[in-house]
């Protein structure tokens, strides 16, 4: 079953269940005069190389009694104002999605949507073989799910490359099985980088025109060198169709939440402990910004990290671990993907004047993710 959810506009913010053979990339060198074209002969190249890489997940879920699974879509449908078909009969439920090889060993990463309350994972490799699969860890916070097979054999992975160096404009190729028609590529640009959806709040999405719809959550987004740079994860459409308007986790949040993963199954972020509010534009005024910057302390929790290094409700937070602080949803950001138990430099402005404090970071408790 395939959600599909509406933002508060009421277009619709489609977080799919995906499937793909996804292939894509291959690295082709484009000599100078053609590094705006389309490679001479398309990107078959590019799809035959990394075909091996991708793979189908297939996942089964446990059977709820019709009223709670009435009262669960109805609550869904209240909350995003998606629409969805309510079940007329119970039994097991069924949904795909897409993923792709990171290790030789079998490791392979897909969307936590995409496993999340499965009772039993299939992954399908590109010559047809089925194999049971083990999810060895979720992270709900940034639709980020690691799961492992074993063939007996090597399997060929995919090559990261890295989301924070491309460039609004450069190519984008993606991969998967939109409404369940097969391996499907098609290809566009980076349309924005750092994009905020609101699922989640450590939202940082790469933004891209390359066709994606329901069918492909957990496959790959490439870059003309056939690295995967971004997990193709939601779109937003006012149909439930491509609008040319697609979202991937970057590749490098993958990497480092896949690193956590692999070590236990879950993630361990840094914590703070304050609340923070946005600088207002009459705050911004007044301090002669032209726009508002940095995370306003709101409140701060008792005996956490941030209290006993001084922090105070007003305080501005600039920068952290070296890091500027520019909006809101840096802070937590930034925060969460530092290790806890350690300690970081912090510049705050207070009552007009920059403040310099060290920070030791606890650990986020696993009840607020």
């Amino acid at each position: 079953m395939t959600p599909t959810l509406t933002n508060r506009t009421k277009s619709k913010l489609t977080a799919a269940l995906m499937a793909a053979t996804i292939a894509s990339a291959g690295a082709i060198a484009l000599p100078t005069s053609a590094a705006f074209a389309v490679p001479a002969g398309g990107y078959a190249d590019l799809v035959d190389s990394v075909t091996p890489s991708v793979v189908f997940i297939e996942v089964t879920e446990k059977a709820m009694p019709a009223s709670a699974e009435s009262q669960m879509l109805q609550q869904f449908q209240q909350r995003f104002g998606g629409q969805m078909q309510i079940p007329q009969q119970n039994g097991p439920r069924t949904g795909v999605g897409s993923g792709f090889i990171i290790s030789a060993e079998g490791d392979i990463v897909t969307n936590n949507h995409v496993v999340d309350g499965a009772t039993e994972v299939k992954v399908k490799l590109s010559d047809g073989r089925s194999f049971d699969a083990t999810v060895v860890g979720r992270d709900p916070m940034t639709d980020v799910a690691l799961l492992r097979i074993t063939t007996g054999e090597s399997l060929q992975a995919v090559k990261f490359g890295s989301s924070d160096s491309i460039r609004v404009g450069d190519e984008a190729i993606a991969v998967g099985n939109p409404f369940g028609l097969g391996g499907t590529v098609t290809t566009g640009i980076i349309s924005a980088k750092s994009r905020d959806i609101h699922s989640g709040p450590f939202d940082n999405y790469i933004q891209t025109d390359a066709a994606i719809n329901k069918g492909n959550s957990g496959g790959p987004l490439f870059n003309s060198d056939g690295e995967v740079i971004g997990m193709n994860t939601a779109i937003f459409s006012p149909d439930g169709g491509s609008v040319g308007i697609g979202f991937a986790v970057p590749a490098d949040m993958v990497k480092s939440v896949v690193a956590d993963l692999a070590d236990d199954g879950s993630i361990d972020r840094g914590w703070l402990g304050v609340q923070i509010k946005p600088m207002s534009e009459e705050v911004a005024a007044v301090l002669g910004y032209d726009t508002p910057k940095g995370a306003v302390i709101e409140s701060v929790q008792p005996d956490s990290p941030a209290a006993k290094a001084g922090f105070k409700a007003g305080d501005i937070v600039l920068s952290f671990a070296g890091q500027s602080i520019d909006t809101l949803r840096d802070l937590p950001r930034v925060v969460a993907g530092t290790d806890p138990e350690t300690k970081q430099h912090v510049t705050l402005l207070r009552k007009g004047a920059e403040v310099e404090l060290e920070v030791t970071l606890g650990h986020l408790p696993k009840q607020d993710a």
